[in-house]
């Protein structure tokens, strides 16, 4: 039996990162894919060659993008394949590390700031 198996089942997952046993439902009642207290999730839709459930591998959270419509999601990368997914932030998730994610880039920008001193 497949993990993904077991989720439907039991309606409950282990994190892959930090072992702690997840509802498959956020407190609102949506789907949820990944930990609420570390945001790892587990990569059971392969895009590539091998098609669904074949990597298997941990999902690192390494950005937040906002929609257009003002839906924040969570940019998982794959630690074996680098592929990259979006997910809907859950409304139990960690709002520590998602607030760290967001402001990351302001907080360490690929260029000097004193550049702004001389506008």
């Amino acid at each position: 039996m497949s993990s993904t198996d077991n989720t439907f089942q039991t309606g409950t997952f282990a994190c892959v990162r930090c072992g702690l046993t997840v509802s498959a439902f956020a407190a609102d009642g949506t789907r949820r894919n990944h930990c609420p207290s570390c945001l790892h999730s587990r990569h059971v839709l392969d895009q590539a060659e091998n098609g669904p459930g074949a990597c298997q591998a941990r999902m690192t959270p390494i950005a937040i993008a906002v929609t257009r419509g003002g839906e924040w999601m969570v940019i998982h990368r794959c630690v074996r394949c680098d592929e990259l997914t979006s997910n809907p932030v859950c409304v139990d998730d960690n709002q520590l590390i998602l607030m760290r994610m967001a402001v990351r880039p302001l907080a360490q920008p690929p260029f000097p700031l004193e550049v702004f001193g001389a506008l």
